[in-house]
């Protein structure tokens, strides 16, 4: 049986508020992507990347995960919280 873990969701008005607090941001966007709309403050790591890159993201705050859209977003924050991160989904992108 696959594990799913509940993801809480901000849209991106909650997203810039957070942000301006101080917020960490993952970008899970691949890098051509991410070349051509930059969201400041992120750190950035292609979803396909993120179970071997796990160390290089913080884990001592919320971290909000953003995409394009929403999908790999999602997918991204559900992976984290079954990794003990206290990820939160940026829906809509």
């Amino acid at each position: 049986m696959i594990e799913h873990a509940e993801v809480p969701e901000v849209d991106v008005e909650e997203l810039k508020a957070k942000l301006a607090d101080g917020a960490n941001l993952l970008d899970v966007r691949e890098l051509e992507e991410v070349e051509e709309v930059r969201v400041p403050g992120g750190i950035c790591i292609p979803l396909q990347s993120i179970p071997e890159r796990l160390n290089e993201i913080p884990v001592l705050d919320t971290l909000y995960v953003i995409c394009a859209l929403g999908g790999r977003s999602r997918t991204a924050a559900e992976f984290l919280r079954l990794q003990n991160v206290d990820a939160v989904n940026v829906a809509g992108g």
